[in-house]
């Protein structure tokens, strides 16, 4: 053997050797690689499992929600229902205490000439008013009504 087979030999030795060393970190690499793949799955699995948990949650929660919003629905349904009612119990209750005022007021002026019972004025007549009489019973009644307005 001459120094130059001996030169190509310990150079194909060194390469060999810097070849096994890269080997020997490319394993370590892909070990590490591999833990961290099943790691990963793991973590995606996590995650696949936290994203259907939360699709039910929204669906139960929109679910209560529609149900909710049909239930304020009705409620606001009979509410305008009892509005109407009400409106219309005021008309009607307005009416009638008109009908009470004048009702009272033409028994007052004719009761006026023969009983000399103390009388009241109201503080200020409507226009075209002239000064009226009320009873304390006239001026409750009436305050109690303004009341329910």
């Amino acid at each position: 053997m001459n120094g130059m087979e001996w030169l190509l030999e310990i150079a194909l030795v060194v390469l060999l050797a810097a070849t096994l060393f890269h080997a020997l970190r490319l394993e370590r690499a892909l070990g590490v690689l591999k833990r961290d793949r099943a790691a990963l799955e793991a973590l995606i699995s996590g995650f696949n499992d936290s994203t259907r948990l939360a699709e039910a949650g929204i669906e139960r929660l929109r679910e209560m929600s529609d149900g909710a919003g049909r239930q304020i629905a009705r409620h606001l349904e009979s509410g305008q229902e009892l509005r109407e009612d009400l409106r219309y119990l005021i008309e009607r209750g307005e009416k009638l205490a008109d009908r009470l005022d004048r009702g009272t007021r033409s028994g007052r002026m004719a009761g006026a000439e023969t009983a000399s019972g103390p009388m009241v004025f109201a503080p200020q007549p409507e226009a075209g008013e002239a000064p009226r009489a009320r009873s304390q019973a006239e001026r409750d009644l009436m305050k109690a009504l303004r009341m329910v307005r």
